[in-house]
């Protein structure tokens, strides 16, 4: 298909629809922004939606998670530092200097979470 590349893993190549990859990034920076304490079944949800969609089995199915969500993660981390330049001169300097590890956590939390709900889905879909 125009527009997948293949991920080679343990001998076995694994689609990586981007198009789904995106729709996923897409969700997983809503899911941040507007589910506040719900945002761990809303990435459950989003995770499972991109590896049942995918239809490649446990491993295809993580796999596009994963990149979807470390994008979202990486996304939502920098609009949690966009706030802090809300805040003046010294909150933007406060989360510009931890504003590297929450870009870390969120997108080894979003790519892990939405990862196994991922495989999860590609099971069920194949």
């Amino acid at each position: 298909m125009v527009g997948d590349e293949d991920i080679y893993v343990v001998g076995k190549a694994i689609d990586v629809k981007w198009t789904l990859v995106l729709i996923g990034f897409i969700l997983a920076v809503l899911v941040k922004a507007f589910m506040g304490s719900l945002e761990f079944l809303g990435l459950l949800i989003v995770g499972f939606l991109v590896g049942f969609v995918a239809k490649q089995g446990a491993l295809g199915g993580m796999i596009n998670a994963a990149i979807a969500g470390a994008l979202g993660g990486i996304i939502g981390a920098i609009i949690i530092i966009m706030f802090g330049a809300l805040l003046g001169l010294v909150g933007f300097i406060i989360f510009g200097i931890s504003g590297f590890l929450i870009i870390i956590f969120y997108l080894i939390y979003y790519g892990i979470i939405m990862g196994i709900a991922g495989a999860i889905g590609g099971i069920l879909a194949k």
